[in-house]
C-alpha cells in the first residue's frame, strides 16, 4: 500500500464524507496527445517534420520533431491499461501500454466519473507543461505550425468533453504580437478558456515577464477575464538533481524541488509592478501546492518593510488576495492553510496522469485534507474559485449541496 494511502483515520469514515455531494474541479491535468495529434493536421510540406511518435532500439516510444530532434517521452503518463499506476518512472514506455484516458475523451470521462472528478483543466505534455520544448524547433514556420495546431487539436478535445474538458492554450510568447493574435483567436474561435505561458523567458533571450513589451499581451488576456497560468516545468529550473540517486530517486528529487520555480516567478510578480498595471488579471501557480505560501508571503511582507519598497500600490498580501491563485493535491492537511490565507484562492488538482499525479485514492485525499473546514470553504475549494478564474459553469444537473 502506498504511503498516500490511509493511516490514521479510516477508509470507511471517510467514505461518509459530506464531500460526496460537492462538485470537484481539477485544475491542473494533462492531455496524452496520440501519435497522429499533428500528422493529419500537417501540409503536405510539414507531415515529414512535425512532432511524431518513434519507437526507440530499446523499444521505446518518443516524440520526435524535424529530422530526428527529440522532443519529449511518450506522453509522461504512468497509468497502465488496466487502471493500475506505475511509480519510480517519468513515463511508461509505449503508448500501448497507457491508458486511453489520457488522451481520448470518452475515456478521460470515465475515469472522472469514477473518482468523482466534475470537470478538468488540461495542460499540453509534448510541448513543454507550458509550451517551451516548442522552442527546441529550430524552423520558425514548424514551430508555428505545432503551437496553433495543439490550440486546434485541444479544441476538438474540448468540444468532445460534453462541457466537462477544458484545455488552456498555448501562446508564441517570443512573439509578443504573434501572442495576441493567437491567443484572441483561441478564445474567438477555438473557445478555449486560458493560457499558459513560459515563466522565464529571458531564457532565450527575451525580456523578462514584467517588462511592458508583454503589456498588450496582459491587456487581451485583462479584457477577456482569461487567466495566466504558471505551470511548474514551465521556464525556470532550480536544476538537476545529484548524480547518483538512482532513477527513483531522481525523480523524487526533481521532483520536490519543482516548485522552487513558482515560488520565483509568483514572488517576481508580486514585486514586479506588473500587478499594478494590470489589477483585474488573473495568475494562477499550477502544481505547485500551498504550503509554502503563508511563509513567502510573510518573508515577501517582511522584506517589502525593510527595503523601503514605496513604489508599489499594495502589499504583497494584498497582491496575493486580490489577483494570485494556487492549486494543492498531495498536501495532507490544507486547513492550516486555509486558516491563514483564507480560502478565496485556492484551488484542487490531481495532475493526471503524470508520475506525481493524486491517483487513485483521490476522494480519500479530498476529504483528509480538507477535514475540519466549513462547508462554504470546501466549495470553494472544489468549484468556486474554479468557475470564477476560469469563466467555467458546472453541467447541468450537476448538485452542488447547497441550499
Amino acid at each position: 500500500m502506498s504511503s498516500r494511502s490511509m493511516s490514521s483515520r479510516s477508509q470507511s469514515s471517510l467514505s461518509q464524507s459530506s464531500l460526496s455531494h460537492l462538485p470537484i474541479i481539477d485544475i491542473d491535468t494533462h492531455w496524452v496527445e496520440p501519435p497522429d495529434f499533428w500528422t493529419r493536421r500537417a501540409p503536405a510540406r510539414l507531415k515529414d517534420v512535425v512532432p511524431r511518435i518513434v519507437r526507440t532500439d530499446a523499444g521505446v516510444d518518443q516524440w520526435v520533431v524535424e529530422a530526428d530532434r527529440v522532443l519529449a517521452p511518450a506522453g509522461f503518463c504512468v497509468i497502465r491499461r488496466d487502471a493500475s499506476k506505475a511509480y519510480g518512472t517519468f513515463c511508461l514506455d509505449t503508448m500501448d501500454e497507457m491508458h486511453p484516458s489520457g488522451g481520448e475523451p470518452k475515456a478521460r470521462l470515465e475515469v472522472m466519473d469514477r473518482h468523482g472528478l466534475t470537470m478538468q483543466i488540461l495542460y499540453p505534455n509534448t510541448l513543454g507543461f507550458a509550451g517551451s520544448a516548442v522552442m527546441r524547433i529550430e524552423d520558425a514556420e514548424l514551430r508555428d505550425f505545432c503551437l496553433k495546431a495543439y490550440n486546434d487539436g485541444m479544441a476538438e478535445v474540448q468540444a468532445d468533453g460534453e462541457g466537462r474538458l477544458f484545455p488552456q492554450a498555448a501562446v508564441p510568447f517570443w512573439d509578443v504580437d504573434a501572442a495576441v493574435t493567437e491567443l484572441e483567436r483561441a478564445h474567438d474561435d477555438l473557445g478555449l478558456t486560458g493560457f499558459v505561458i513560459n515563466d522565464a523567458p529571458e531564457k532565450w533571450g527575451l525580456p523578462t515577464l514584467c517588462d511592458p513589451v508583454y503589456d498588450p499581451l496582459w491587456a487581451v488576456a485583462q479584457e477577456r477575464g482569461l487567466p495566466v497560468n504558471f505551470h511548474i516545468g514551465g521556464g525556470f529550473s532550480v536544476g538537476a538533481p545529484w548524480q547518483g540517486h538512482g532513477a527513483p530517486g531522481a525523480l523524487a528529487c526533481s521532483s520536490s524541488l519543482s516548485y522552487f520555480s513558482n515560488v520565483r516567478c509568483i514572488t517576481n510578480l508580486i514585486f514586479s509592478g506588473l500587478l499594478d498595471r494590470f489589477p483585474s488579471l488573473k495568475f494562477v501557480s499550477v502544481e505547485s501546492g500551498i504550503g509554502w505560501l503563508p511563509f513567502q508571503l510573510e518573508f515577501c511582507e517582511y522584506q517589502y518593510d525593510e527595503n523601503g519598497t514605496t513604489h508599489l500600490q499594495l502589499r504583497p498580501r494584498e497582491y496575493f488576495h486580490r489577483q494570485i491563485y494556487a492549486s494543492y493535491w498531495f498536501e495532507e492537511n490544507a486547513v492550516p492553510v486555509v486558516e491563514r490565507l483564507g480560502a478565496d484562492n485556492i484551488m484542487f488538482e490531481t495532475d493526471y496522469p503524470h508520475p506525481t499525479c493524486l491517483y487513485p485514492d483521490i476522494q480519500q485525499s479530498v476529504a483528509r485534507s480538507l477535514d475540519g473546514l466549513d462547508d462554504a470553504s470546501k466549495r470553494k475549494i472544489l468549484y468556486e474559485n474554479a468557475c470564477r478564474v476560469y469563466q467555467l459553469e458546472l453541467p447541468s444537473g450537476v448538485e452542488t449541496g447547497e441550499g
